[in-house]
């Protein structure tokens, strides 16, 4: 399978039809990007599930040390975590049957690109979540 990053107008929609945005990686460190981009989108509606082994809580919400620890439907699983553990995190994005998973900026992986499209999900990667919300809502898209 080959990855190709959706248009503007299906990430429109993915935002549209997104309620729960489980973040593997977030942070409770405040400059971090997993911590402000996860704050954004929480800001903007979006229920934010904080994946996070080594804490207890991020943006007052309690942690999961896993997606599999999940026990509501999440539809989009949004990865701040070193490309080399997006397989296993692709896998579990499928098994807890997400509809995206989404790497953020930097962050690129065919091995977990061709994981999630071979379980149905939409995949969007090297995109940073929050930067993309605020281009769409600017260029009139949300």
């Amino acid at each position: 399978m080959s990855y190709m990053r959706p248009s503007d107008e299906q990430l429109a929609e993915i935002y549209r039809s997104t309620k729960t945005i489980a973040v593997v990686g977030a942070s409770t460190n405040e400059r971090k990007p997993a911590h402000g981009i996860p704050a954004y989108l929480q800001s903007q509606g979006y229920r934010i599930i904080p994946v996070n082994p080594a804490a207890n809580e991020v943006l007052g919400r309690p942690t999961v040390a896993t997606l599999s620890d999940i026990s509501e439907p999440v539809d989009v699983v949004d990865v701040f975590r070193r490309p080399e553990l997006t397989p296993a995190i692709a896998e579990d994005a499928v098994s807890i049957g997400a509809s995206v998973l989404w790497l953020q900026a930097g962050i690129e992986s065919d091995e977990a690109a061709d994981i999630a499209m071979g379980g149905g999900l939409t995949v969007v990667m090297d995109t940073c979540m929050g930067a993309t919300h605020q281009r769409l809502v600017k260029a009139g898209l949300l």
